[in-house]
């Protein structure tokens, strides 16, 4: 009975840290940062999985992206993260989740190891804390009207922060194959979106 109780115990214990790795049943990785990234992009259910596109802003995905259908193309606007009208990640997933602010996506590219790899047949980076722990982002690409450009080969992934001149962009973390760096793009482009959380 002794050890029947022991192995019930640590089947617990090994049940609650899963569950403490998870937010609204998404999986987050703690990377020794100021905030906890999740294992997979909105949209996917896998660290390699795509996910949907959104453009900046919106919160759901549309067949084609355009200026002209875009929600905040040349608006006057402030940071969204965290508000469920612009912010995908908290609009669907909920919780704390939200899309992460530019300090934060300049901390994961400043703070994070980086190295372009495959996982699952999938080309991406895997960024790994200074604590050791590391997440997948996939080389998923973007959108443009009706086409998907450089899927499987550059990856593209909004952050919550506007550009800083102008009513056109907003921030996005950009990376390719021998580099990754936060700048901008237009905010009609369908991109990916890696949420986070306190």
């Amino acid at each position: 009975m002794k050890k029947i109780g022991i192995f019930l115990a640590v089947c617990a214990n090994v049940f609650n840290i899963y569950a403490q790795n998870k937010i609204k049943g998404h999986e987050y990785v703690d990377l020794g940062l100021s905030v906890k990234w999740a294992t997979c992009n909105v949209g996917a259910t896998q660290p390699h999985g795509y996910g949907n596109y959104y453009a900046w802003g919106e919160t759901s995905t549309k067949s084609e992206y355009t200026k002209d259908n875009s929600r905040t193309f040349r608006k006057n606007m402030s940071d969204i993260s965290g508000n469920s009208n612009y912010d995908v990640a908290r609009a669907n997933w909920g919780g704390s989740w939200r899309m992460p602010t530019k300090r934060e996506m300049e901390e994961l590219e400043n703070k994070c190891t980086w190295k372009y790899t495959t996982q699952s047949g999938v080309k991406g980076y895997r960024v790994t804390g200074p604590n050791g722990n590391s997440i997948f982002l996939p080389a998923a690409g973007y959108r443009d009207m009706l086409t998907h450009y450089l899927d499987g080969i550059d990856g593209f992934y909004w952050s919550s922060s506007l550009d800083e001149i102008g009513t056109l962009g907003a921030l996005r973390l950009r990376f390719y194959s021998s580099n990754h760096l936060v700048d901008w793009g237009y905010r009609y482009f369908g991109l990916t979106v890696r949420p986070v959380s306190e």
